[in-house]
């Protein structure tokens, strides 16, 4: 999970992109580790949505790296691959970049696979169907 993918075009759409905000910060001053992670699941559940034609939940993180940390007023960037679609399981890519505020300079900062599962109405796992 090192390989950075190649600089993004950032023209592209992203899964989601959003701006980091001083309520972001940790106590050094950079955005806190948790609300990049909740970006990029909230990027992957929307992802594994479309994929499972319904809701999902988020059941695992695994092989979360961060490379560089996130400034303020960063532009966060989080890009989506499905890499495993299991009978009630969909695993998830995301690597995530920022364009630095005052540079555009992109950054990759960040990765991580994230499981979701399909569930029903009644909140329990329910198959996914053919693509």
């Amino acid at each position: 999970m090192n390989d950075q993918p190649p600089t993004p075009d950032f023209s592209a759409a992203p899964a989601l992109r959003t701006f980091a905000m001083p309520a972001d910060t940790n106590a050094n001053g950079d955005i806190f580790g948790g609300w990049v992670l909740s970006q990029m699941d909230l990027a992957g559940a929307a992802k594994a949505v479309r994929r499972a034609r319904g809701k999902v939940a988020t059941v695992g993180i695994e092989a979360m790296k961060f490379y560089r940390p996130v400034a303020v007023g960063d532009e966060l960037n989080c890009y989506t691959e499905i890499i495993a679609v299991g009978r009630t399981s969909i695993r998830v890519r995301i690597d995530t970049w920022v364009r630095r505020g005052a540079t555009g300079e992109a950054v990759y900062v960040t990765e991580g696979v994230f499981t979701y599962v399909a569930i029903g109405e009644d909140g329990r796992p329910r198959p996914i169907g053919p693509e």
